[in-house]
């Protein structure tokens, strides 16, 4: 991955021997030693996670893997955003061969492949699968980046939610635009703040 020696070591210090203690309404719980995880509340973790996650899904091939779905003449396999993957392909073999490829390399740096948060949405008809004998779920739709997607591709139902979602804004900005109080200066920057930050879900 190319991250320097020094940085490593810096690191491998941080966390070394770590212990914690849990507050419990009035009381502590002895002190404990930390073997997995990154440190809660510490401006690095989110850094740690997101390479941990780049480090296992470079190790998948799934950059060089030519299963996906072309956007732009662009294969695009893999989604994530924060600790979620989703993972796309053409077809239901395509789709098991890359999820048992992250579950390879899951487990050679030590995760676990949890079934019971993984699902399986298709825009047909699909068989289901059982992988380390547990049956996956499959969804007619989830969330993605706050938007539902669903397995027939309509999205009607979500052009709905934010044009509420807008209404609703405009309804408590309605005694503000109508206030005599309130100069036209000081109205217009505000407006602009609800208007412009809202066309940026749009993008």
């Amino acid at each position: 991955m190319g991250i320097p020696e020094h940085l490593i070591c810096l690191l491998r210090n941080l966390y070394a021997n770590q212990e914690a203690t849990v507050r419990t309404g009035h009381r502590t719980t002895d002190w404990f030693q930390i073997g997995k995880g990154v440190s809660q509340g510490c401006i690095l973790s989110p850094c740690l996670f997101n390479l941990y996650a780049e480090y296992l899904l470079r190790n998948t091939g799934l950059e060089e893997a030519q299963t996906g779905i072309k956007i732009a003449g662009r294969n695009i396999n893999n989604l994530r955003c924060a600790d979620d993957t989703t993972l796309m392909a053409e077809s239901e073999e395509e789709l098991k061969s890359l999820l048992m490829k992250v579950k390879v390399e899951s487990e050679k740096v030590g995760l676990k492949l949890n079934i019971q948060k993984t699902k399986i949405m298709a825009s047909g008809p699909i068989t289901s699968w059982e992988i380390d004998g547990e049956t996956m779920e499959t969804m007619s739709d989830f969330i993605l980046g706050g938007s539902k997607i669903t397995a027939d591709g309509d999205f009607s139902h979500e052009i709905k939610r934010h044009l509420l979602l807008g209404r609703k804004v405009m309804t408590n900005l309605d005694s503000i635009f109508k206030s005599r109080d309130i100069t036209l200066p000081t109205k217009v920057p505000s407006s602009q703040g609800y208007g412009f930050s809202g066309s940026h879900v749009w993008m």
